[in-house]
């Protein structure tokens, strides 16, 4: 099964690459139009933005009793965030890479899928600060849409369901359970007539629960310790930004601190929320109309749009593929007996 998870997403990848090529070209020719040294310094902010990822992974880690340096997760983040993009999952396909290579190195693979979920809720949660500073941008200029309220409504619910859901196992691993399984049923229905079988068992349901709690159970209770990976989460989004305002720096477009966070707060809003992988042809949509909406002209808002996914999307994705073809060489994905696969209810 997993062998068939490795080939659908390159398969997926290739199709990405395949139906988007027109755009990808529009790209690099809208890159080659920026001034050079900002790019580069747009580059660079990218791939700190990654070392920052890392380096927030290390510390969640921590929270639950676990080390790793930034060389070994450095590449773990990189294929990570390429199969989020190669495919819609909300952040939650990337999380088997880190489970894999837990399998790999010994760690304990519940510890590791807790860790995921937390990186998740830092992520949400920090991004919700900055949307409410984009939403004072949008609202002080009159510019705040009940498209944009309803996505954010879905971010809410997601980060507030997955935190119910982690304080669940926390306090009780039979309650987690019986969601669980509740949620495999429901999974099991929706897919029988295509696969004529139950794809989760609801068995592993308990078992995985009881894991997870076991790996909450790690978790620390000083608060101080969950200050750092909250400060990193917000430290990428302002690299984000910062890559941003290089890329309107590159095409010597004027703008101010809230045109930033609030074109940024939009974008990256329809990133999650959206059905495709990493908001594709919805960003695409929705950024240069928000920016227009605050004053930016329709070229400069079209030409900084297209830069900006490059930067933050196709170049990610470009690297993300590398490291990805890196991690299976090393067997991450595989046809390792040796290790059960405890990470999944199947």
């Amino acid at each position: 099964m997993r062998r068939f998870l490795t080939a659908l997403v390159l398969v997926l990848a290739v199709y990405l690459i395949y139906s988007r090529f027109a755009e990808a070209q529009k790209v690099v020719q809208t890159l080659q139009q920026g001034h050079f040294l900002w790019l580069i310094l747009a580059t660079l902010t990218q791939l700190a933005w990654l070392a920052n990822l890392a380096l927030t992974y290390r510390y969640v880690y921590r929270l639950l009793g676990m080390e790793s340096t930034l060389g070994q997760l450095l590449p773990l983040v990189a294929t990570s965030n390429f199969i989020n993009l190669a495919a819609p999952s909300a952040g939650v396909g990337g999380v088997a890479v880190f489970v894999s290579d837990a399998r790999r190195r010994g760690l304990p693979s519940a510890r590791v899928t807790v860790a995921g979920a937390l990186f998740l809720l830092f992520d949400y949660i920090g991004f919700l600060c900055i949307l409410a500073l984009g939403f004072v941008v949008l609202l002080r200029r009159n510019r705040l849409d009940p498209g944009s309220l309803s996505a954010a409504g879905i971010l809410l619910l997601l980060a507030v369901g997955l935190g119910s859901l982690l304080l669940l196992g926390a306090r009780s691993a039979d309650a987690l359970a019986r969601v669980l399984v509740r949620g495999a049923r429901f999974i099991n229905r929706l897919l029988f007539p295509l696969i004529r079988r139950d794809y989760l068992s609801e068995a592993r349901a308990y078992s995985f629960a009881s894991e997870v709690a076991e790996g909450l159970c790690a978790l620390r209770a000083n608060w101080r310790a969950y200050v750092t990976p909250g400060i990193l989460t917000l430290l990428g989004k302002v690299l984000l930004i910062g890559v941003l305002a290089a890329t309107f720096m590159a095409f010597r477009q004027p703008f101010s601190p809230g045109t930033l966070i609030a074109g940024f707060s939009i974008s990256y809003l329809f990133l999650i929320v959206s059905p495709t992988p990493a908001g594709l042809g919805f960003v695409e949509g929705i950024m240069p109309l928000t920016f227009m909406a605050l004053g930016v002209p329709r070229t400069s808002a079209v030409l900084i749009t297209l830069a900006y996914r490059g930067l933050t999307f196709w170049l990610p994705f470009g690297y993300g593929f590398v490291a990805f073809r890196f991690w299976y060489r090393r067997g991450g994905t595989p046809n390792n007996n040796n290790h059960p696969p405890n990470g999944r209810l199947s």
